[in-house]
């Protein structure tokens, strides 16, 4: 293999003697000395292991941000004010959120052991010229292996003898159907779905036997390529976590610098004592700092994670409920996750006639009607009995087959090949009897499928004598037929008209058999100069994996959010560009291979994903490629998935999305969200549930902020002004606690708004507090500013009450009037102020109503006023309190009202506000 770290030597194009000569090996395989000696050289058939991290490394990791530091000063600062409550508190909330992170990474890595338990645990090797088992970790580069139907292939092999051999090869290149192998050398540059050649560690024999030389072990083979992706595959930091940094660092520089500056400006201009000026700046910060934010964010996080499993999204990760909100691309794999896993019969072919065939899936429903032209237009629904030529093909499609349909308990199952399968379900949805025509025309004598010659016969008694049934490819069959029947009339074949009524089918994305008869006497052996020639084709039958009817709707409702869809699979490009059409994909005129691929650069493939939906025949490095150039485009982007190959670009994608019941355990690992109903149309409803998470986090965040604001703003007035503090730092740790663990919560219960899911994705690189928020923050801030030093002032020096009291009443005017914009925070830019902007919301007024109670207790009850050095109000100074607290939330209101005048139809706040601002400084320049 090349420079990525793949094994060096092309052996899918080598040849058998080529490949014994490069192992230097034999038929009759190594000695147990050489073996020995190879296992000592070459290691173990394992997966390579990365020392786990200590227990301890993981936990202190957490505590590895800003915000988290905050946290614990905070924490650090109740204990020096002597509240040890309250520092018990911050620290609980520390720990909680370094536990749920704690336990969620430990999930993550054990990513690696599911992709290592998917080697083989035994093998059947020859050594020393005899056959016997061994363990698979034992195996060695030349010993020569055998598979047999159900094995799992232990390592990578280069398979020198094959019958009737086809192993199932989704879990590594996404191809929905086993495949064909055999021992003739392909071409170097041959795609892994297409090397025949080859059976690879990890997958399964679907059919038939083989043997081979062992050409790559451990992580020499190619799920060892994979796993060796998955451990350097660099995890991206969520977009929610990078902004909580970016503002955790900002806040804490600003609040710190504030701080300084106060206390400096007390000590150097006022004279006031250090020590006092020292714990002013300490209450600065104290009040400045919200505390409870992290834990408000986890907790709405993790209110997300509850919802979502209800629509059977479980996530894994708490911060990936957030990124999801803000998808702008998702990568999808095909098989399995946008269409059905379950080979549908779509098209029939008869001489005179094409019929489309309803109904998807293996249960045996559907209509037939008669395509009357090209457009697709079709008669009213058909019987066998109005064309006795199809009975006779969908009979042939029955007795030429090993397959089985059956019905378990509520679901209709295929035992045996797929494709087989199909055939039985069409042939059942016209009325067949299955068992009954297999009764009738018994079978004499059969030719299994074999990938050289690339068809199946089955010789079976018919009332009229015996009948020879062959199917398989297609442009195989017209070689081996002379005529054409209709009914009991034959004609010349028309090769040239039947190539081309093939290549309509394929151009459909449709997977094409031909099924042809000839008559034939018993006696005569089933040799295969005999079959291939003189035979009467019957009709072509064209089936699909179909599409899931919620993968349709499901991207109807991505595209209409601004979200892109891109389809990432191993199958063929006729088949993905066919399948992508008919699920509503944008760009799908010229999908891109990975061979494609592979000719670009990283340069290039940025500028090409941004034209291109469909992606076929990929390898897992080319996934991994197209979610890194997508994200170098500045794209946020989820990669659904469910095999081992899809591991790395899972990880590497900013939401990895596994498939919970088809998936393997490793994809699973490796994602941030499982989808445990395997259903595309989940990943919309996340997408929703994501975007409303965002959306109430940041309500609470401005919701928060003001009331920090305001307390700093007052001690920060009033050091520099030279007079007493309306708050206490001890009173400021109270508020912000009190509001953060009530008023804050509630927020967080939210509904979404209608809204939601027909808004653009947020730009990835917007910040969590734009400019319309930040202009919320301040002037809500100064409105509170002005209640509490209002009240304060009334109290002490209008009504003249000692200083005890008038604090308390500051404090309560700061908790009442955060409890009223706690209603206008409902709605960032809408009208609160109707009976549903007050009332609509259960959570706000058992909030509203839990801080009302505890200020009470904090007001009256004795111990409380010892603690804070507070004092009782009487009723007309609540009266005031409630008054002014009305008046903020009225005007608000008005706030609000103007944004929403000043906003035109579709233009978000923020934009309404840049663009006033650039009013303004137009008016400016053309005054000047």
């Amino acid at each position: 293999m090349g420079s990525d770290g793949r094994q060096q030597r092309d052996w899918h194009a080598t040849t058998c003697d080529e490949a014994l000569l490069h192992t230097n090996s034999t038929l009759s395989g190594l000695s147990s000395e050489q073996a020995r000696q190879r296992l000592a050289e070459h290691g173990p058939n394992q997966l390579r292991q990365a020392p786990p991290r200590p227990w301890w490394k993981r936990l202190l990791a957490q505590f590895d941000n800003l915000l988290m530091l905050i946290l614990l000063v905070a924490a650090g600062v109740s204990l020096g004010l002597g509240e040890i409550l309250d520092a018990t508190a911050i620290a609980g909330v520390v720990m909680i959120i370094a536990l749920i992170g704690f336990i969620q990474e430990g999930k993550a890595e054990r990513a690696m052991e599911g992709i290592r338990g998917m080697l083989s645990p035994r093998a059947s090797v020859i050594r020393d010229g005899k056959r016997h088992d061994a363990p698979a970790a034992d195996l060695v580069p030349g010993d020569i292996v055998y598979l047999e139907s159900g094995d799992r292939v232990p390592a990578d092999i280069r398979l020198l003898e094959t019958r009737r051999l086809r192993t199932h090869e989704a879990p590594l290149t996404g191809e929905s159907v086993p495949v064909d192998k055999d021992t003739a050398p392909v071409d170097a540059e041959t795609e892994l779905a297409e090397r025949s050649t080859m059976a690879y560690a990890g997958t399964l024999v679907a059919h038939g036997q083989g043997l081979g030389v062992v050409v790559g072990t451990g992580q020499h083979t190619e799920i060892g390529q994979i796993s060796d992706m998955l451990q350097r595959v660099e995890k991206l930091r969520t977009p929610l976590l990078r902004q909580l940094d970016r503002a955790g660092r900002t806040l804490a520089i600003y609040i710190l610098g504030a701080a300084i500056v106060t206390g400096l400006f007390g000590f150097l201009v006022h004279g006031e004592p250090l020590a006092e000026m020292f714990m002013a700046s300490v209450g600065l910060a104290v009040a400045a700092i919200p505390e409870g934010l992290p834990a408000i964010v986890t907790i709405g996080l993790a209110l997300g994670v509850q919802s979502m499993a209800r629509r059977h999204a479980i996530v894994r990760r708490l911060p990936a409920v957030e990124t999801l909100g803000a998808i702008t691309t998702i990568f999808s794999d095909k098989t399995g996750t946008l269409t059905c896993n379950e080979m549908t019969v779509q098209a029939l072919c008869l001489p005179s006639a094409t019929i489309a065939v309803s109904g998807m899936g293996y249960i045996p429903e559907g209509e037939f009607r008669i395509q009357r032209d090209s457009a697709g237009d079709k008669a009213h629904p058909m019987t066998l009995g109005d064309h006795p030529a199809l009975g006779h093909l969908l009979t042939a499609g029955v007795l030429c087959n090993d397959a089985a349909l059956a019905r378990n308990e509520e679901r209709w199952q295929i035992h045996g090949d797929p494709t087989e399968g199909a055939l039985l379900v069409v042939a059942a949805k016209a009325g067949l009897d299955i068992a009954a025509v297999r009764h009738s025309y018994t079978r004499r004598d059969h030719l299994p499928f074999d990938a050289e010659r690339r068809y199946m016969a089955s010789l079976n008694t018919f009332e009229d004598g015996d009948r020879l049934l062959v199917k398989g490819a297609p442009d195989r069959l017209l070689d081996m037929c002379r005529h054409v029947a209709e009914g009991d009339i034959l004609s010349e074949l028309d090769h040239a008209f039947w190539l081309q009524r093939i290549h309509d089918l394929s151009s459909q994305g449709l997977r094409v058999l031909a099924i042809a008869e000839k008559r034939w006497s018993w006696e005569t052996a089933l040799k295969e100069e005999k079959i291939e020639r003189d035979l009467v084709l019957l009709g072509l039958v064209g089936m699909l994996d179909p599409p899931r009817d919620e993968a349709i709707q499901a991207i109807e409702h991505c595209l209409a959010a601004g979200i892109r869809p891109i389809m990432v699979t191993g199958d063929h490009a006729m088949t993905a560009k066919a399948i992508a059409e008919r699920l509503g994909f944008v760009r799908t005129d010229a999908p891109l291979t990975g061979r494609d691929i592979d000719r670009l650069d990283d340069t290039e493939l940025t500028e090409c994903i941004r034209t291109v939906d469909v992606f076929a025949r990929v390898a897992p490095e080319h996934k991994l490629r197209l979610v890194k150039a997508m994200q170098a485009n500045g794209g946020i982007c989820a990669m659904t998935g469910d095999g081992v190959n899809d591991g790395p670009a899972l990880k590497r994608a900013d939401v990895g999305i596994a498939m919970g019941i088809q998936g393997t355990e490793a994809a699973k690992e490796a994602a941030e969200m499982v989808l445990a109903d395997d259903n595309f149309a989940t990943i919309v409803n996340a997408i929703e549930e994501g975007r409303k998470v965002y959306d109430n986090i940041r309500k609470t965040i401005t919701f928060l902020l003001p009331t920090n604001g305001s307390q700093g703003l007052a001690i920060l007035i009033a050091v520099l002004a030279g007079t007493l503090l309306p708050i206490t730092p001890l009173q400021a740790l109270w508020v912000n606690m009190v509001v953060a663990v009530t008023l804050g919560l509630a927020l967080a219960f939210e509904k979404g708004e209608p809204d939601l899911m027909q808004r653009a994705p947020r730009p990835p690189n917007a910040p969590l507090l734009d400019l319309f928020l930040l202009w919320r923050v301040v002037f809500v801030s100064c409105l509170l500013l002005l209640c509490v030093f209002g009240m304060f002032a009334w109290l002490l020096h209008g009504q003249d009450n000692p200083l005890a009291l008038a604090r308390s009443g500051a404090v309560n005017m700061l908790v009442m009037g955060s409890a009223a914009y706690l209603i206008n925070s409902r709605f960032l830019i809408n009208s609160s102020l109707s009976w549903h902007g007050i009332f609509g919301s259960r959570p706000v007024w058992l909030a509203i109503g839990l801080v009302v109670l505890i200020q009470l207790g904090w007001t009256y009850l004795p111990v409380m006023q010892h603690l804070f050095e507070s004092a009782p109000l009487l009723p007309m100074h609540w009266l005031a309190i409630l008054l002014a607290s009305v008046g903020l939330f009225l005007i608000i209101e008005l706030e609000k009202r103007f944004w929403r005048k000043r906003r035109p139809a579709g233009l978000a706040p923020s934009q309404a506000v840049t663009n006033a601002a650039d009013q303004t400084r137009e008016t400016r320049a053309n005054t000047s």
